[in-house]
């Protein structure tokens, strides 16, 4: 399995080529908090993360984000570095909306990533019915497995991998659509940029068509891997945030997420994430609080 490397000796640090200055609970929730799954604690504030061919840490301080490795470009790319993020976030209903507001409050300057669109979808077919921390594991082990220096695996990779070694990579169930999905990819050559590229409705029902891709999968790859902030995915934190805060209680994942498209406007995407992380934080002191 790929490890974690080293902490950087403190002279290693620099400023980060991003305006960008999380608290230490921000920038645990933006990199570690759902949204990719190949980062690792350091000492202090500071994490390791690897995403395509990069590797590089990222340090909160007082001064704002500092960076040890890697290359300016592909990090401000991944960080989304070209969106206003805070104009984003002021034009979310938080004024008529007490719950969000409380969220938005509780983690100041959360930001989406903007991950590979391939990667993206591979860490979320792993996803099904497992933790993130399972997540991570299963991840781990197809990188030093399957993949090259650490990194993750290609899909190129994937389709020249059987099953069983995938289900090795403690895949279960998924490997199946693991591999059905590589061969499927590298019969179609071209067709994940053209889901990436393709209008939000075209790029969800394109990626439904593949095995093991529901709304919720398609949702968070196209929120997480392609930037597309109208997407509210909606998994069993938001069923129950909606339920609690909202009114939803019974409603299916369908009705949910077209409420949170309708409620929270263009960047509902945003506003997901910032009640994904409140409700992991605080949901469990929230519902024994309504008893």
């Amino acid at each position: 399995m790929s490890l974690p490397l080293p902490t950087p000796a403190a002279t290693a640090w620099s400023p980060a080529p991003v305006q960008w200055s999380p608290t230490a609970d921000v920038l645990r929730e933006t990199l570690d908090g759902g949204q990719a799954f190949r980062w690792y604690p350091l000492s202090g504030d500071a994490w390791t993360g690897r995403w395509a061919t990069h590797q590089l840490a990222l340090q909160a301080t007082p001064a704002g984000l500092a960076w040890h490795g890697g290359d300016a470009p592909a990090l401000q790319r991944y960080l989304a570095a070209d969106v206003d993020w805070a104009a984003l976030t002021a034009a979310l209903p938080w004024r008529s909306d007490p719950h969000l507001a409380r969220c938005l409050a509780a983690f100041p300057g959360l930001r989406l990533l903007r991950q590979p669109f391939g990667e993206t979808l591979l860490g979320f077919l792993c996803s099904a019915t497992k933790q993130i921390v399972q997540i991570k594991q299963m991840l781990a082990f197809l990188a030093a497995r399957v993949g090259n220096a650490g990194h993750l695996p290609t899909w190129p990779a994937i389709a020249g991998t059987d099953e069983a070694a995938l289900r090795a990579c403690q895949l279960g169930f998924r490997a199946r659509y693991i591999k059905a999905t590589a061969d499927f990819l590298a019969a179609h050559p071209g067709w994940l940029d053209e889901t990436e590229a393709a209008p939000y409705a075209v790029a969800k029902a394109r990626l439904r068509t593949l095995p093991g891709v529901g709304e919720k999968v398609a949702d968070c790859v196209l929120l997480f891997g392609a930037g597309r902030i109208e997407a509210f995915p909606v998994d069993t934190w938001i069923v129950k945030a909606m339920a609690r805060h909202y009114g939803l209680a019974g409603w299916t994942p369908a009705q949910v997420a077209h409420f949170g498209r309708a409620h929270f406007g263009s960047a509902a995407g945003l506003a997901q994430q910032y009640l994904f992380a409140w409700e992991r934080a605080h949901g469990a002191r929230d519902a024994k609080s309504a008893e």
